[in-house]
């Protein structure tokens, strides 16, 4: 079975570089943002109950179980330009997005 998300190098790069001593970055959506969902994430210690673990190497992605519907498929890259640099979320599943990038609709 695929990976509920891929991670590209630069966004696996991006996570080694601030995980410091946390396990890996958790990602989840919630309702919200101008389009209807949003990304949420964050460093964690470990995977709470439900989560799915997925292993990039030495990076780990946990994804909450409601989430992982919603963005199956999902590539997450982390690109830098010269208007900021940040992650950026490629949601094959999204009918729509708001111009941040930062919300979709479902």
């Amino acid at each position: 079975m695929a990976n509920v998300i891929e991670v590209t190098e630069a966004a696996k790069a991006a996570i080694r570089k601030v995980k410091g001593e946390a396990s890996g970055l958790r990602i989840m959506v919630s309702a919200g943002g101008c389009a209807g969902y949003q990304y949420r994430m964050g460093l964690v210690y470990g995977p709470e109950e439900g989560d799915t673990v997925l292993n990039f190497g030495d990076v780990q992605v946990f994804v909450d179980g409601p989430s992982a519907s919603l963005i199956q498929g999902t590539v997450l890259d982390y690109v830098e330009s010269i208007q900021g640099s940040g992650f950026q979320f490629e949601n094959p599943n999204a009918e729509g997005k708001c111009s941040c990038g930062k919300s979709f609709a479902a």
